[in-house]
C-alpha cells in the first residue's frame, strides 16, 4: 500500500511512518515545506503524482493559546486544509486518516465521551478542529477521524519533557489539578492506526491509552517513575493558571467504537510512560 504522511516530522507521524514501513508499506514523509495543504491546486498536484492508497494527516495549527489571537490561520489550517486532503483523497479513492483531539467536547461531563456523544468546542482551536471534521465527513468517502488527547513521544517536545526539564530548573512545579484526561505515547496509537486501516471499518474513533488522571497527578507520577521524588509537585486551579483559551476539565475519551470493533484496549498509561522513560534513558523500572 502506498501511505502519504502529511505533517511529518512530529511525534505521532514519525512513529505512523514507523509502523507503516515496518508493516511493508511504501512510505511518502510530507512536511508543510514539502506540501501547503491550504493551498488546493498544489494538494491535488501532489496526491495525484504520487497516487496513494492511503492519506494520513498530522498537519495542524496546534498551538491552543495561540488560536484565540490568530483564528483565521487556525481555521485555515486546521478547517480549509483538510477539506482539501478530504478532496483530493476522495478524488484519487484514496483513504484518509484524520487526526482530531478530544478539545472538541465541552468538558463538563464526568464520565469518558464516546464517539457520538454531543459536542461543544469551548477553544478557537476546538472549534476550527470540529469544523475540520466535518470537512472530512462532506468530502471524503473512506475516512478515519481519530480523536486522542495528551501527547507524548520521542520525536519532539512534549508534557513529559518540559516537566523533566523544569524540575531540574525549578525548586517546585506549579501543574493544574482541574483538568482530567488520558495520556497517550505515540508509539501505542500509531500501531492503533495501523491496525485500524488493516480492514475499512471506516468512521469515527477515540484512541487513548487506558486510564486518566489530571495534569498534577501526571506529574507526580513522571517524577516517580523517573526517580525524583525530592521534586515538588503543588496543585494548582485552571483559573490560577490564566491561559487564553479555556481548556475542556474534563476531556477523558471512552474509546466505545474500537472496543466494539473487537480491538485490544491500549494498554494504561503508566506502563506506556515508563517505556517511554526508559527509552530516554529517565526511568527506574522495579521500583
Amino acid at each position: 500500500m502506498k501511505v502519504i504522511v502529511c505533517g511529518a516530522g512530529g511525534m505521532l507521524a514519525t512513529d505512523v511512518s514507523a509502523i507503516f514501513s515496518q508493516r511493508g508499506h511504501q512510505v511518502t514523509n510530507l512536511r508543510s515545506e514539502d506540501l501547503d495543504i491550504t493551498k488546493l491546486e498544489a494538494v491535488r498536484a501532489k496526491l495525484k503524482a504520487l497516487q496513494p492508497d492511503l492519506v494520513f494527516n498530522a498537519a495542524a495549527y496546534t498551538n491552543v493559546d495561540e488560536c484565540e489571537s490568530k483564528p483565521d490561520l487556525a481555521y485555515q489550517v486546521n478547517c480549509l486544509g483538510i477539506r482539501n486532503l478530504a478532496i483530493i483523497a476522495n478524488e484519487l479513492n484514496a483513504a484518509l486518516v484524520h487526526i482530531s483531539t478530544d478539545y472538541v467536547f465541552g468538558g463538563q461531563g464526568n464520565k469518558p465521551y464516546r464517539e457520538y456523544d454531543p459536542v461543544n468546542p469551548r477553544s478557537v482551536y476546538g472549534k476550527s478542529k470540529l469544523d475540520g471534521e466535518l470537512m472530512v465527513r462532506q468530502h471524503c468517502r473512506r475516512h478515519y477521524i481519530v480523536r486522542t488527547a495528551w501527547l507524548f513521544g520521542y520525536y519532539g517536545n512534549n508534557f513529559v519533557r518540559t516537566m523533566l526539564r523544569l524540575a531540574k530548573e525549578q525548586e517546585y512545579l506549579r501543574v493544574v489539578n482541574d483538568q482530567r484526561g488520558s495520556p497517550t505515547y505515540t508509539r501505542d496509537l500509531a500501531k492503533a492506526i495501523a491496525d485500524l486501516v488493516d480492514k475499512p471499518t471506516y468512521g469515527t474513533y477515540h484512541l487513548t491509552n487506558s486510564g486518566n488522571c489530571t495534569w498534577y497527578t501526571y506529574t507526580q507520577e513522571i517524577m516517580e517513575l523517573a526517580g525524583m521524588n525530592n521534586v515538588k509537585v503543588e496543585p494548582i486551579t485552571t483559573q490560577q493558571l490564566s491561559r487564553p483559551a479555556e481548556r475542556p476539565s474534563y476531556s477523558v475519551l471512552d474509546n466505545y467504537v474500537w472496543r466494539l470493533d473487537g480491538h485490544q484496549a491500549l494498554r494504561p498509561y503508566r506502563e506506556a510512560l515508563l517505556d517511554y522513560l526508559e527509552e530516554e534513558g529517565l526511568s527506574r523500572r522495579g521500583d
